[in-house]
C-alpha cells in the first residue's frame, strides 16, 4: 500500500512572487514551481485540460456516460480479472470521486481511477487503469493528479492506494510513498483466517 503524505502547506502570495512549495509532508502533490519574476507560472498539472482535449481526450467526473462493458474491457487488457458489470455499477454508486478519460474518436474510456473513503479523514484510490494502447502519453498522471487534488480539496489528507510492485515508480513522483513511518498495509484473507 502506498500513502500520500500531507499536512498543512505554507504558501505566500504577492504580486511579485507566487510560490507553492510541495514537499513530502505538504498538503498538495508535488508540482513544478517557478517564480513569476522569471516570467514563468507554476503548472498545476503535467498536462492541462486544454492539451488533453487538443489530443482528442475528454475528462469525465461522473459515471453517467461510462459504458461499463468498455471499462471492463480496459480492466481485462491491463490484467485485472473480468468483473460483473452489475457489481461494477454498485461499486461506482459507492464511489465518492471518480475520473476517467474518454477517447473522443471512439467514445471509449482509455484511463480510469476512483476513490472511496469516509469523506473526512481517509480516502483510498482504486482501479487505476490506462488502456495499454494509450499508455506512456501522460493519461495516468493526468487522472491521478486531478483525483488527488479533488480529494485534498475535500480536506482529506490521508490518501492510500494499492499498487502492484512493477508500477510503484509511477506513483512516487506524484507524492506517494511506500510504508511511511513503518506503516504496513494489510488485507483480510479468508485463507489465513483460522
Amino acid at each position: 500500500m502506498m500513502l500520500l503524505r500531507s499536512a498543512a502547506v505554507s504558501s505566500s502570495a504577492t504580486a511579485a512572487n507566487v510560490r507553492l512549495t510541495a514537499a513530502t509532508h505538504s498538503s498538495r502533490t508535488p508540482r513544478r514551481t517557478t517564480n513569476i519574476n522569471s516570467l514563468s507560472v507554476k503548472a498545476k498539472y503535467a498536462i492541462s485540460n486544454e492539451d488533453l482535449e487538443s489530443r482528442g481526450f475528454l475528462l469525465r467526473r461522473t459515471a453517467a456516460d461510462l459504458d461499463l462493458d468498455q471499462l471492463n474491457a480496459v480492466f481485462v487488457r491491463v490484467g485485472f480479472p473480468r468483473r460483473d458489470p452489475e457489481r461494477i455499477k454498485v461499486a461506482l454508486d459507492h464511489t465518492s470521486s471518480l475520473l476517467w478519460v474518454q477517447d473522443k474518436r471512439s467514445g471509449w474510456p482509455v484511463a480510469f481511477a476512483r476513490a472511496t473513503g469516509d469523506g473526512v479523514f481517509n480516502a483510498i484510490i482504486w482501479d487505476v487503469v490506462v488502456d495499454p494502447s494509450f499508455q506512456g502519453i501522460g493519461l495516468g498522471k493526468a487522472v491521478i493528479e486531478r483525483l488527488v487534488d479533488e480529494i485534498l480539496e475535500q480536506g482529506i489528507v490521508n490518501i492510500a492506494l494499492y499498487s502492484e510492485p512493477r508500477v510503484l515508480g509511477f506513483y512516487r513522483p506524484l507524492g506517494f510513498v511506500a510504508d511511511p513511518d513503518g506503516i504496513r498495509g494489510m488485507v483480510f484473507s479468508r485463507r489465513n483466517k483460522k
